[in-house]
């Protein structure tokens, strides 16, 4: 395959994420330069988790420092990398680093006007704000076409983040197009839930999708998992390859739902998580947060950290 397709950070390496950084003839491209972790089980990420987040920041802006464009689809913060922020309790962010990572980049944003929910309405106008005082090249993605020599990057109209009217708001795909190959990175459509986009995304025919997975560990997220499942079946059956992670990973049954799909999608046709793709172990660390906690107890001193977040607000990096 010409165009260069590596996942960097996804549930099956460790984290919240969908970052991808994708190389063409032409350009080189990191798509949602962010990662997190999240309260699960009633319980704080482990140390475990703390580590894998912080290797991944690193990763994230090595990479960074070699691309001319950045795209965000939509303002989660596992999808970007908010500025002028100290946050060692979910992202492992500060101001510095997260301005060099927009620095001298065109970058590229959803709409933060229209087509949005109120929350990330909110995040998507702070970040364009606080973006416009970084030396870069601001642009709206939404229902946009680019090319770059003999790459044409194909960003969608704003599709539901999950069902329809979710009130999650909407994310942009974007399709990737060089010569005879075809790349999808459709961000967090979370299944796709419906027909209609389903149709549409196999209508599309890339050669690879990089599909975000139902939430299945929040099953009242999801009004018919089944048919997720069903749609998911679809693309397989259509598309050659499909990395298929994030929120599907965060569930301890997510092995189920794949043997599932592979059952009834019967083909030579890849399925597979971003670790898989990469040649790597499995790193799913959420979905089994609380035997982490159980084989690896952690220190008094992180423990300490965890109950004194209210005083410190995740301003001093946990120790681990």
């Amino acid at each position: 395959m010409g165009i260069k397709v590596t996942p960097i950070a996804f549930e099956s390496l460790g984290v919240r994420s969908m970052c991808t950084y994708i190389e063409t003839q032409n350009t080189r491209m990191l798509i949602d330069p962010g990662a997190s972790l999240g309260f699960r089980y009633g319980k704080m990420p482990h140390p475990l988790e703390y580590r894998s987040l912080m290797e991944t920041r690193k990763r994230i802006y090595q990479l960074a420092e070699k691309v001319d464009m950045i795209i965000v689809t939509h303002y989660h913060i596992d999808h970007y990398t908010p500025l002028k922020m100290t946050d060692y309790l979910w992202t492992w962010t500060t101001p510095d680093e997260a301005e060099k990572l927009y620095e001298d980049k065109r970058v590229i944003i959803k709409d933060y006007k229209n087509n949005i929910n109120l929350n990330q309405r909110r995040r998507g106008w702070i970040f364009w704000k606080l973006l416009n005082k970084v030396k870069c090249k601001i642009e709206i993605a939404d229902n946009r076409v680019i090319v770059e020599g003999d790459t044409k990057i194909i960003i969608s109209k704003p599709v539901p983040h999950g069902e329809e009217n979710s009130k999650l708001g909407y994310v942009l795909m974007v399709e990737i197009e060089e010569k005879n190959e075809r790349i999808l990175f459709a961000s967090d459509i979370q299944g796709p839930q419906t027909k209609m986009l389903t149709d549409w995304i196999i209508s599309l025919k890339p050669d690879m999708i990089i599909l975000s997975g139902p939430p299945t560990y929040m099953p009242n997220t999801v009004k018919n998992i089944d048919e997720t499942i069903s749609n998911i079946v679809k693309i397989k059956m259509e598309i050659k390859h499909t990395i298929l992670d994030h929120h599907i990973l965060r569930d301890k049954k997510w092995k189920y739902y794949f043997d599932e799909i592979k059952e009834k999608a019967k083909n030579d046709n890849i399925i597979e998580t971003a670790a898989e793709y990469l040649g790597l172990e499995l790193n799913a660390l959420e979905c089994v947060r609380d035997e982490l906690y159980e084989k690896e107890e952690p220190s008094t001193e992180f423990t300490k950290w965890c109950k004194s977040i209210r005083k410190h607000r995740g301003k001093e990096p946990p120790p681990i």
